[in-house]
């Protein structure tokens, strides 16, 4: 257990780092070539293509192609990332080095156009929400900057604050209640009943990301990449299979897990986590 949590905590310390000191970029310099997928924060799936959340901005890769492209101008770093539905997207983040005018933290922002334009939302200045993920109107966001859960119920408008068990690495939110989530944390793993109000601790020994697409799956991948189920939301778990590799980034779509992993690489599993295949390459 703690050599699993000092992976990703180190690993999210390191792109938080990173983040914080990027250097402004010089204009009159000549542009440097794609630096293509790299520090992957979040994933998401509309349709048929996939959506690579990164330091330098979103990319997207349509089914059946294994190289991403980049979707808008944007290179704004983009820490949290969440498919709403269809084309609207949420994330957050730090601003493209370009937006001088901008705060460093980029508080909660949207896209109504499948990530090619991006607009504030609210927190703007305020948080950083390295993880943050959504259920129609509910919105759940873990902010980097003070360690503090913050729950909305209108899509990120106006926001409640909570305190978590432990700093989150991840948050599931169960598919038939989004008042229920499950949370992978320093300490463990934990669930909530009442959008983190209350929280009860489920597994002190496990870390690492979730994703939750139906009721009776539960994953997580830890620091090492192998893969456990849940069928009982989250009180026992059964391993699966591996990924191979640290994970970065990983989500749940129907019966379609995918893994981003610190090279850049992302990996998808059609039978529950026991097999993996490349999708994306960096």
């Amino acid at each position: 257990m703690v050599v699993l949590v000092v992976l990703l905590l180190a690993a999210f310390l390191s792109a938080c780092g990173e983040e914080e000191t990027a250097p402004p970029a010089d204009e009159s310099a000549p542009q440097a070539a794609e630096p293509g997928l790299q520090h992957v924060h979040g994933l998401g799936v509309s349709g048929e293509q996939l959506y690579i959340a990164t330091h330098s901005g979103l990319w997207v890769a349509p089914d059946g192609q294994t190289k991403a492209r980049r979707v808008g101008p944007s290179r704004q770093d983009i820490m949290g990332f969440s498919i709403v539905s269809g084309g609207r997207f949420i994330g957050s983040g730090h601003p493209d080095p370009s937006e001088a005018d901008l705060p460093p933290n980029l508080g909660l922002i949207e896209s109504s156009d499948g990530g090619r334009s991006w607009k504030g939302v609210s927190l703007l200045g305020e948080a950083d929400f390295h993880v943050l993920e959504s259920a129609g109107r509910q919105v759940y966001g873990f902010d980097g900057t003070q360690g503090r859960l913050m729950v909305s119920t209108d899509g990120g408008r106006s926001w409640a604050q909570q305190m978590p068990p432990a700093p989150v690495f991840s948050l599931a939110i169960d598919p038939s209640e989004p008042d229920h989530v499950v949370a992978a944390t320093e300490l463990g793993v934990f669930e909530s009943s009442n959008a983190g109000e209350d929280w009860r601790p489920l597994r002190d020994d496990l870390a690492g990301l979730v994703a939750w697409p139906s009721a009776e799956s539960l994953y997580l991948i830890d620091a090492e990449g192998h893969v456990l189920v849940s069928r009982n939301a989250g009180r026992q778990w059964q391993p699966a299979g591996s990924t191979g590799g640290q994970p970065a980034a990983f989500i749940a779509e129907g019966e379609e897990l995918y893994a981003a992993l610190a090279d850049g690489t992302v990996k998808q599993s059609t039978d529950g986590g026991r097999a993996w295949s490349v999708r994306v390459t960096p």
